[in-house]
């Protein structure tokens, strides 16, 4: 991973390497964080954020279920979100939205920290590479949407999708999915899955603790337009065997064809999971019309502007510092 020049931190931007956190941080402790992770694609208008108002409507919902206060509106996040990529001047990037309880107090509860916002962006290509996704069922189960809010991108509940992780890869895999209590199909460890059967998209549904992924929702809609139909629906581990096709998606994924589970080859792509992912291509890289609306522009950052001091680092901290306050 490369470093970018500057992270946004609670109303500007400071330098990579100065984005600090104290030691006895709240979430750093109790995973007392919410996060987002959105893509910037390079279209022929330039830089363009992917989907940007509903993953940061996602993250406003995730921190309302946790309970976390956040400090700033939709409007100052968008508009950060993109003085920050532009002050970094990224082409194409990924971009990581993090708010997390801050440094007040230590306890379990966090009444006097306050809610730190941070907004980072870097190149990253997709994480699970183009070659086919080696996949293995995890002996770890997910997360009880009884025991902590699986429907909330949230940061403590993802210890789940390592340890998942950690088994697969050391276990020769590329990636891992996790069963739920009741042994139905939820989710991979940081992407959804669709199961492609005669023709057919098959999804987990949220009642299966997966999370309702924008990308899972962005080839819904795909599907619908290309004449594929698609359900939501339980799924069993043996059906994953007795699959056509099966792909993964998700911001950091992308779309990524799955050539084996648990040693049963599945091989390349096939012709459901290219369709989409062309179309998925066309969509975020601003080549297909219908979906423009997806896409918010990058405004060029000023080169007289020093992006650390000037009017371009974003919302002005009035908001941090009241509910730092009223903490």
């Amino acid at each position: 991973m490369r470093e970018s020049a500057y992270i946004w931190m609670d109303g500007k931007l400071v330098p990579w390497g100065e984005a600090r956190v104290h030691v006895l941080t709240h979430a750093l402790h109790y995973g007392t964080a919410v996060l987002e992770g959105t893509r910037v694609f390079d279209t022929p208008g330039g830089p363009a954020v992917f989907r940007l108002e509903e993953h940061l409507r996602r993250l406003a919902r995730s921190a309302r279920m946790v309970g976390l206060p956040l400090p700033y509106t939709p409007e100052e996040l968008r508009a950060a979100t993109l003085a920050t990529v532009a002050a970094n001047g990224h082409a194409s990037c990924y971009v990581r939205h993090l708010a997390h309880r801050g440094y007040g107090e230590m306890g379990i509860a966090a009444r006097r920290c306050p809610t730190v916002v941070s907004i980072a962006s870097w190149e990253w290509p997709p994480l699970l590479g183009t070659s086919g996704v080696r996949l293995m069922v995890s002996s770890w189960q997910r997360n009880d949407h009884r025991v902590v809010p699986a429907a909330a991108k949230a940061t403590g509940p993802y210890l789940n999708s390592v340890m998942a992780k950690d088994e697969a890869v050391d276990a020769g895999y590329d990636e891992a999915v996790l069963l739920n209590a009741a042994g139905y199909v939820s989710e991979c460890t940081g992407a959804n899955l669709f199961v492609v059967r005669d023709g057919r998209l098959l999804t987990p549904p949220p009642s299966a603790g997966a999370l309702e992924g924008i990308t899972q929702d962005t080839l819904e809609r795909l599907a619908a337009d290309l004449g594929v139909p698609s359900a939501r629906q339980d799924l069993l581990r043996t059906d994953l065997y007795a699959a056509d096709e099966i792909f993964l998606c998700g911001t950091g994924a992308g779309v990524a064809h799955v050539s084996a589970v648990d040693g049963r080859e599945l091989g390349g792509p096939g012709p459901v999971t290219a369709k989409l992912a062309d179309a998925y291509e066309a969509a975020t890289h601003g080549r297909d019309d219908r979906y423009r609306h997806w896409l918010t522009p990058v405004p060029a950052a000023d080169p007289a502007t020093d992006p650390a001091t000037g009017p371009a680092t974003g919302p002005a901290t009035d908001a941090a510092a009241t509910a730092a306050a009223a903490s």
